[in-house]
């Protein structure tokens, strides 16, 4: 089955690309809301469900114990662009667990394109501080420490961290993560191609608590709101991800996902969405976004021609 077109670019007249994609939208009861293309088909969320990977860093008890708010939340959940106020955060979040960059085992790569240029007039090198999931893995080392679990190999399938992460992702989801469907993330960790509208119903679970225990439920919204209250950190200056959620401040939380992958939810609605731009384009995906966000939220004439003009770039 193929997808169908769901974002052209046009040039005057003339169709130049047509990116093609799929789209779920689930509510809380598990029943779709409004599903385009193929929904079954197993993809790797990337990114994008790191709000769900960073379960264990608030039920473990670890961001308590640290007196992590909002922002630190919110790193945890972030691919972001490597800015200072990226990389001092991170940076400062090991430290309350004893730790430095050396901990981190996602590997260094250069910022986003302004934070890169800074740095190489300063005459320094990225560190891991700099990888967009450092923050991630700064709630999983935290996480390590709270927990008295040795932290060396924490990225690695089978490590105890890595454990409390698949089942977080089995439960929310209700699928099954195993090694049949596994491969390495970019960051070095586990993931796991489940299909499309699993993680559709998630965050349609983690945006109610529905099906949740009073704890996790009160973890899942604290996550969200940490991301909806700090966007920036989620992602960066100029990111998708900061001008769809301050759109509708408090209310849309959204994270993008590498090759073409989205996944959203919805409060006050009580909706979880996901899609996939199958060429895995960022442009595509983002376009997509913003227009499945703009027709769910259409009630609200302001908030809805703002995510409309945001899927017209």
């Amino acid at each position: 089955m193929s997808n169908p077109v769901l974002v052209e670019v046009t040039r005057g007249a003339v169709v130049e690309s047509r990116h093609r994609g799929a789209v779920s939208v689930f509510d809380a009861d598990g029943k779709p809301v409004w599903e385009i293309g193929d929904t079954d088909r197993p993809v790797f969320p990337r990114s994008a469900v790191k709000a769900i990977q960073a379960l264990p860093l608030v039920e473990s008890g670890a961001a308590d114990a640290y007196g992590f708010g909002n922002r630190e939340l919110a790193l945890a959940c972030a691919s972001h662009s490597g800015e200072p106020a990226h990389v001092e955060l991170a940076q400062a979040m090991l430290a309350k667990a004893g730790l430095d960059k050396t901990a981190l085992e996602c590997g260094a790569h250069w910022p986003n394109h302004e934070a890169t240029i800074a740095l190489a007039r300063a005459g320094d090198l990225p560190s891991a501080l700099h990888n967009n999931c450092s923050g991630k893995h700064a709630g999983f080392l935290c996480t390590c420490v709270h927990s008295g679990i040795a932290h060396q190999g924490y990225v690695k399938e089978g490590h105890a961290q890595q454990e409390m992460v698949r089942d977080a992702m089995q439960s929310v989801t209700g699928a099954v993560h195993n090694a049949e469907n596994s491969a390495i993330d970019g960051c070095s960790i586990p993931t796991y191609a489940v299909p499309l509208k699993n993680f559709a119903q998630g965050f349609a679970r983690m945006a109610t608590g529905r099906g949740f225990s009073p704890e996790r439920a009160k973890a899942a919204k604290r996550l969200l709101s940490a991301c909806m209250a700090e966007p920036f950190l989620v992602a960066g200056t100029g990111k998708a991800d900061v001008a769809l959620m301050q759109a509708a401040p408090g209310r849309i939380f959204v994270k993008t996902g590498a090759e073409g992958v989205y996944c959203a939810a919805l409060p006050e609605l009580g909706l979880g969405i996901a899609l996939k731009c199958d060429d895995g384009a960022g442009r595509g995906a983002e376009v997509m976004i913003a227009a499945v966000l703009a027709k769910l939220l259409r009630a609200d004439e302001a908030v809805a021609a703002r995510l409309t003009e945001l899927s017209h770039p």
